[in-house]
């Protein structure tokens, strides 16, 4: 393998850092805001209906509700939580013994209802002009660009107008629809939750998009589109219009009214005459003496909504909990995995598929490592990489062998595929050093070349044709190294962070605690590392650090502000050093614009988007 001294196709002299600027927010919530007892009473607020009280109130008569997991097997899931607003009926409900036995186990889960809002997935579509999440509570949601499309015309021929175009991007909500629904397993008593994992796009045809969306057992086909036939289609709104009378005075007949175009100032023509009548504005709706003749009321269509329908429902193949899933790039197939195995899918075939990879030993006392991300190659459909919880990457080829699960440092007879890891420096290691070194994902850049992967501490850049160690090491928040019991103790430090790369590949993102994100510059002799808040200001938070710091904790602790929380407490975690940091506040997922600089990223329910 030739381990070249060349690192990325970039110009002479680094680019200067970007200037990042607020675009727009959906679902905007301040960090760390909980639903107050208080709030629950409010009548507006979103709450369990009077139903879903009685059926937590017969569990608790039946003295089950001091067991978990029969307790969540026998409740109404809150997956329509986020979507429905009823009236508290009786608010003595609430202060029953049936609400106690939830508010010291449950307190988080079931009385924050904005769990099922929380975003756990993000995605752009190839050219940049869709946006999809996916939510805890099963609902994947789209969004579309709008920015361009008010220029008219392509952007190819603004350029050859040489129309400047100086606005931000900017995105509308499409539609959503519920991808999953919670579920349960008899034969293995356990619960299948209805949060997306992972969203895919698929290749786009004939004006129609196509989309994968996958929670912990099952993976879903949806299909958009605004023909009829289509499984997600655009449904128009029919409206009666040309009615005689004046719709807005007419108020006796139901919803002609709501549904009518008023006829206020009109002049009404008799068919085949010239004569018209003025219909007063302020008096009765018909004219004196009536009408020379009748109109026929007519169904026009004044709006579109989109409704949804699943195309295919790829079930049944895996019994670990989906961590990823990948398109090919001959658009035929895709690739799901869970802890153990990877399987490949045809997209039009959904009760088959192929085990390509299985890393489960005969023993499970002999369990060393588990899959923890998944991705095809971006251009050659014959290879994919899949990271493992010991900190290494897999590069393989399909065409070696069926099934794919060996490794080694080169492909050899009995070994298909290439590994990649970073030596472990001596002395070095700890309780945690396995554990943060779990790569929790991976991307492939935009050319093939260079494979981008986030563990716990670090951002790593590989070239795949160097397989001695990465090409750049990025420290993400090494000022928490000192705080890792505590990271322990609250489990924090098994937090699957996700990260991105720019479309040209010169600059990698990933997130961290107190909602922040952290953007670095790959060129080589740069220094670009920024710090921004997912916030309307996002360089409140701005930093500027070596993009490959030392080991030393003092390089980073420095330049971070002391933060208040929003109850104006100090957050937690605050050090010697005035650094700042709020576990409870995580920027897991973001995504990065294939084409422009432009970032989306998910603060609890909120999606915040940035550009450059």
């Amino acid at each position: 393998m030739d381990g070249g001294d060349e690192v990325a196709e970039a110009p002479a002299t680094p680019p200067q850092p970007l200037e990042w600027k607020f675009s727009q927010v959906f679902g905007e919530r301040t960090a760390g805001e909980e639903v107050q007892e208080d709030e629950m009473m409010e009548p507006a607020m979103e709450v369990w209906t009077y139903v879903d009280y009685l059926l937590l109130k017969i569990a608790v008569d039946f003295s089950i509700a001091s067991s978990d997991e029969r307790l969540s097997r026998n409740l109404p899931l809150m997956s329509s939580f986020g979507s429905r607003r009823m009236e508290l009926q009786n608010h003595a409900i609430a202060g029953s013994r049936m609400s106690a036995c939830l508010v010291d186990k449950y307190n988080w889960m079931w009385w924050n209802l904005e769990y099922v809002d929380i975003i756990s997935a993000i995605e752009f579509d190839r050219s940049g002009d869709h946006l999809a999440t996916g939510d805890r509570g099963g609902r994947v949601v789209l969004f579309e660009r709008t920015d361009t499309k008010d220029h008219g015309g392509s952007r190819r021929d603004l350029e050859r107008m040489d129309y400047p175009i100086s606005r931000h991007p900017e995105f509308r909500y499409k539609t959503e629809f519920q991808s999953h629904e919670p579920e349960f397993d008899y034969l293995k008593s356990l619960e299948i939750e209805e949060k997306i994992n992972k969203i895919r796009w698929c290749q786009a045809a004939n004006g129609a998009l196509f989309l994968l969306s996958t929670n912990d057992k099952t993976i879903k086909y949806w299909k958009v589109g605004k023909e009829p036939y289509l499984e997600v289609q655009e449904k128009k709104v029919k409206k009666i219009s040309e009615m005689n009378m004046d719709p807005l005075k007419a108020v006796g007949n139901g919803g002609i009214a709501s549904s009518s175009n008023s006829n206020i100032g009109k002049q009404c023509l008799a068919n085949g005459g010239d004569k018209s009548y003025d219909l007063p504005s302020n008096d009765l709706s018909i004219p004196p003496g009536g009408f020379p003749s009748l109109r026929l009321p007519v169904v026009t269509s004044n709006e579109t909504s989109l409704m949804a329908r699943c195309r295919r429902v790829y079930a049944h193949a895996h019994d670990y909990h989906i961590n990823s899933i990948s398109n090919n790039s001959d658009g035929e197939t895709f690739i799901s995995a869970d802890d153990l195995r990877i399987n490949l899918w045809n997209l039009e075939i959904s009760n088959q598929s192929f085990n390509i990879v299985d890393v489960k030993p005969a023993n499970m006392e002999d369990l060393t490592e588990v899959i923890t991300s998944a991705e095809f190659h971006p251009s050659h459909c014959n290879m994919l990489a899949y990271s493992s919880s010991k900190g290494s990457i897999r590069l393989i080829d399909l065409r070696q062998s069926a099934l794919c699960d060996s490794h080694a440092k080169l492909p050899t007879v009995t070994s298909s595929a290439y590994r990649f890891e970073e030596p472990e420096a001596p002395g070095s290691r700890s309780f945690f050093t396995e554990i943060i070194a779990s790569i929790s994902d991976i991307k492939f850049a935009r050319d093939g070349r260079h494979i981008l992967s986030r563990d716990y501490m670090t951002l790593k850049l590989w070239d795949i044709n160097m397989d001695s160690g990465p090409v750049a090491t990025f420290q993400v928040h090494e000022y928490l190294r000192p705080k890792l019991c505590d990271l322990y103790e609250n489990d924090s430090i098994f937090d699957k962070f996700e990260c991105c790369l720019s479309g040209d590949g010169l600059r990698v993102a990933t997130g961290s605690y107190s909602n922040l994100f952290r953007v670095f510059g790959c060129a080589p002799g740069g220094t670009e590392a920024t710090t921004l808040e997912a916030s309307k200001n996002p360089m409140r938070r701005q930093v500027q650090t070596p993009s490959r710091p030392s080991r030393s904790l003092s390089s980073i602790t420095r330049v971070v502000r002391r933060e208040q929380s929003p109850t104006g407490a100090e957050a937690p975690g605050v050090d010697a050093n005035g650094t700042s940091f709020d576990f409870t506040t995580k920027l897991l997922h973001l995504a990065w614009h294939p084409t422009e600089n432009s970032i989306a990223c998910a603060a609890a329910n909120s999606l915040y988007m940035y550009y450059a």
